[in-house]
């Protein structure tokens, strides 16, 4: 088992660096109405058991994560039994879910304040940029600035955007083993979408279809998993 693992490591560490949108994204939302059974889930369609990642203070929630490349990984994210719900619930529909679900992407980005103010002078309003921080298990703190992630853009097929600063990217202490291999959207006005993306400097392709949904698909031990929000 340790020389598969090691493999695994050696193959993901020695991938050629993705281009398109899937270097554009930092990580996918993976909402679930209960961590554990959620990263039961995730290891049942990849073959991979998420490392925890941490709480996320004041919200509510906690968090396990896979490598999805050398910068980008899947979040699990999921109510945090430690903590109580917070006044508004918690964010992105936690409370309310039956099962897990793919709900949005997130992207890199930089200088965060004026990327925001020019894509609001274009009409695409992401909203005020934020702080946030968690803490690794290990103690080691993370923190970062994005864009809020309560603005719905385009069903969530916009997404927000997120800046790590000096803090080391969340992949590096990821469970690895899996790999985005391709990242696309349908919607009912995928042209009015795709406009939107395209003021944004995003290469997420949109096709026409009867619902919006995001489509993600890996490479895993278990073989090809499409993941449709």
């Amino acid at each position: 088992m340790a020389k598969f693992t090691g493999l695994l490591l050696a193959a993901f560490l020695l991938a050629p660096a993705p281009s398109g949108v899937l270097a554009q994204v930092d990580h996918l939302v993976f909402t679930v109405p209960d961590l554990q059974a959620g990263i039961d889930a995730a290891e049942q369609l990849f073959g991979v058991r998420a490392a925890p990642g941490g709480q996320h203070p004041g919200l509510g929630t906690r968090n396990a994560l896979i490598a999805l490349g050398p910068a980008s990984y899947l979040e699990i994210i999921g109510p945090d039994p430690e903590q109580p719900r917070p006044p508004g619930g918690r964010r992105f529909g936690i409370d309310d879910l039956k099962a897990p679900h793919l709900l949005t992407w997130v992207a890199k980005g930089k200088s965060l304040e004026t990327f925001a103010a020019g894509a609001n002078a274009h009409g695409v309003g992401l909203g005020a940029v934020i702080p946030g921080s968690r803490r690794r298990p290990d103690g080691v703190v993370l923190s970062w600035k994005y864009t809020d992630p309560q603005v719905v853009l385009a069903d969530r097929l916009i997404p927000y955007f997120i800046d790590w600063g000096t803090s080391p990217h969340p992949s590096a202490s990821a469970a690895k083993g899996v790999t985005l291999a391709g990242l696309r959207a349908e919607h009912p006005d995928a042209a009015r979408v795709q406009k939107m993306l395209k003021q944004l400097g995003l290469e997420l392709a949109v096709t026409r279809g009867p619902k919006p949904s995001l489509i993600a698909t890996f490479d895993s031990p278990k073989g090809k998993v499409e993941l449709k929000s």
